[in-house]
């Protein structure tokens, strides 16, 4: 299935949808997309297959978000800790993965004319040579959209994410980048694997699970959460319209809170700056690096 689906919607969907954007939408929503094997043992199918519904189930939901006006979506893609999973359902999904990017490049027109841009964050190291490669290439090819954003965590968890930054400001230390003063919460969250997107407003997980296995752990201490038991496959639109009203209903609240935190503003001194710089700078040539060894293979 496509990546970018066409309109969906029938009229009364989109008489909701219209009644909804009359109050505050987020811009950034994220995404624990549970329950794939769940809905296959239900459903009586191979475990991979419920990957694969839960894959289109993306698509279609990336549609109905990009019709309410969200602008960026962040989802779960594969846990760090998933590769505990049998080596038959780990290989499935790896190659599921695979099939899915290929065909994105494939689609890469329709990207850039939906000016969307696809980053991949997690621990590419962790990741095949062959797959490090695609997610580069489509970066790449999609770096310069600005109208919405897909960020695709990929071999992730908040605990590796924060492990590396923290390694990250040890080694500025170590070479003088950076003094030990200078550690602060806006320059871990500038060390992240998340630095060029702005925190989610709402974090929606399906299958009734109430936690966050280890996702976006820093960047939610001010995003309105909603649980839903509904299993990822069967996440429908209403679903979806139920936890932006929820938001809504939350957003007094969290606007006060937003305002408490924002109250001091941020200033770098030239030397964080600096090394803040330089050090996306060398992520970014890390990424155009594995597109460049695909290109001229």
């Amino acid at each position: 299935m496509s990546w970018i689906r066409e309109y969906t919607l029938n009229w009364f969907q989109l008489l909701a949808l219209k009644i909804i954007r009359t109050g505050h939408v987020p811009k950034h929503v994220a995404f624990i997309m549970d329950g794939n094997r769940r809905y296959a043992n239900k459903q009586n199918v191979a475990k991979i297959e419920g990957h694969v519904r839960g894959f289109d189930k993306l698509a279609e939901t990336l549609s109905w978000c990009r019709d309410l006006g969200i602008t960026e979506v962040t989802v779960y893609a594969f846990s760090i800790e998933n590769y505990n999973r049998t080596k038959e359902e780990v290989d499935g999904l790896m190659e599921l993965a695979r099939r899915k990017f290929m065909r994105l490049l494939e689609e890469k027109d329709k990207l850039v004319e939906q000016g969307v841009c696809i980053r991949v964050i997690g621990n590419l190291s962790l990741l095949p040579e062959d797959m490090r490669k695609l997610f580069a290439e489509a970066m790449i090819i999609t770096k310069n959209n600005n109208k919405a954003t897909l960020n695709l965590a990929f071999a992730y968890t908040s605990r590796d994410e924060i492990t590396h930054a923290i390694k990250d400001i040890a080694g500025g230390i170590k070479h003088t980048d950076i003094l030990p003063e200078d550690i602060t919460e806006d320059l871990i969250s500038h060390c992240l694997y998340t630095y060029k997107s702005l925190n989610p407003d709402l974090l929606i997980r399906t299958s009734g699970e109430v936690r966050f296995s280890d996702f976006l752990l820093w960047q939610i201490s001010n995003t309105c959460v909603y649980f839903t038991d509904v299993l990822w496959p069967e996440f429908s639109v209403w679903n979806l319209f139920s936890a932006i009203f929820y938001y809504q209903r939350c957003y007094s609240d969290l606007q006060k809170v937003a305002k408490v935190q924002n109250s001091k503003p941020i200033v770098h001194n030239d030397r964080v700056s600096m090394y803040i710089n330089k050090l996306h700078h060398e992520r970014q040539i890390m990424i155009e690096n594995m597109y460049l060894s695909t290109v001229q293979s």
